[in-house]
């Protein structure tokens, strides 16, 4: 490096180390030589090389580890402006899903973005194995749909991870409890559950069932909704009038419990299901029964997907739910937090407020 003085000595130094970290030269998680072997390379003394390092380490391409050695970061890996977004839902085969991607996809691919998708079916071990593998790739953001997101998340360390790399992520359609501060889009599922509620009491529903699932927030709120309307109308909250479910058993078990809670004799007039999917069960269990909705009984949905469309002339009363607006506000908001946009200055809403949607699933009930 020459007669230069100090100060080019350990700068010259550093934009070598640098320029072999960026161009990866030296890769992610390698051990850079010792201060002495740099020192003699170089012909410069440890002092320099000491100054030339600290500066890779504030600016976050080397990590020191006590007893160990220098190392190039694994932030590095991110540090490229790769273009790349990873989105990880729960179910790619979900109603939900298409349109959600959709909107994402519109709002990235404008922005010269690509998506990297995965999906988890819902389980916490595979977003974790998910979330492991994009921290080993070269990603710009991540917008991600937590598995089981009323559950306690035992990987945590993982977003701290996301953190310490500078990888800005969203949640969108739930968010795990501990990490409820984080960027995220959701709908006001609590305000959607009073809604429905509140629309069968209105039509004189007193004995309402409602359905919901157990391990993820939009259920958890839904069910508050659900008890807030009961509240405001003065009828008294009644667990055997609830059903949980979980993930699992979503295919089988919600349709059941209603077949056996009429059977054993519970009065049902309204029943307020945890999505448009249940509740096609439910109105395909009571049909079996010889029940009519909404004669009998008055069935509401959520999300006002396809299924809601209605099957033998009966339409679902739901909730709207703006899947492709959804996924827009997401990435709107992830590119926020890519340029860097202080929380004050955000255009993004973090709500979506729902919305009745009146269809025929649900009829006045006259008491004598």
């Amino acid at each position: 490096m020459g007669n230069e003085n100090g100060k080019t000595k350990y700068y010259s130094l550093m934009e070598q180390l640098k320029s072999e970290i960026v161009t990866g030269k030296i890769k992610p998680g390698e051990k850079l030589p010792s201060e002495n072997e740099l020192a003699s390379t170089f012909s410069i003394s440890r002092h320099t090389v000491r100054k030339a390092l600290a500066i890779l380490e504030q600016e976050g391409y080397i990590m020191a580890s006590h007893g160990r050695g220098t190392f190039c970061s694994e932030r590095v890996r991110h540090m490229k402006n790769s273009k790349n977004i990873a989105v990880i839902t729960t179910y790619i085969s979900d109603y939900i899903f298409p349109r959600l991607i959709q909107g994402i996809d519109k709002v990235l691919s404008a922005n010269g973005y690509s998506i990297l998708l995965k999906n988890t079916g819902n389980s916490r071990r595979i977003e974790a194995r998910y979330l492991e593998e994009i921290l080993s790739k070269d990603i710009d953001g991540l917008i991600i749909e937590p598995s089981k997101s009323q559950l306690m998340c035992k990987h945590i360390s993982l977003y701290e991870q996301l953190d310490s790399y500078e990888i800005p992520y969203v949640f969108i359609q739930g968010i795990h409890q501990q990490l409820r501060d984080r960027p995220h889009i959701l709908m006001d599922d609590c305000k959607g559950g009073y809604l429905v509620t509140k629309y069968l009491i209105e039509l004189g529903h007193r004995q309402i069932l409602g359905i919901f699932k157990a391990d993820d927030i939009q259920g958890r709120e839904r069910h508050k909704g659900y008890v807030q309307a009961l509240q405001e109308a003065g009828i008294l909250y009644n667990p055997d009038m609830v059903i949980w479910f979980h993930t699992e058993d979503r295919k089988s078990m919600p349709a059941m419990a209603v077949k056996m809670k009429l059977e054993e004799g519970l009065l049902v007039e309204g029943i307020v299901c945890y999505n448009d999917q249940i509740a096609v069960q439910v109105m395909s269990a009571l049909e079996k029964m010889g029940k009519k909705v909404p004669g009998d009984i008055s069935v509401t949905g959520y999300d006002n997907s396809l299924f809601s469309q209605g099957e033998n002339g009966v339409g679902l009363t739901t909730i709207a739910h703006p899947q492709e607006k959804l996924g827009e506000m997401a990435a709107e908001l992830l590119l926020e937090k890519i340029r860097r946009v202080p929380e004050e200055e955000s255009k993004v809403t973090c709500l979506i407020a729902p919305e009745l949607i009146v269809r025929n699933s649900c009829s006045e009930r006259v008491r004598y």
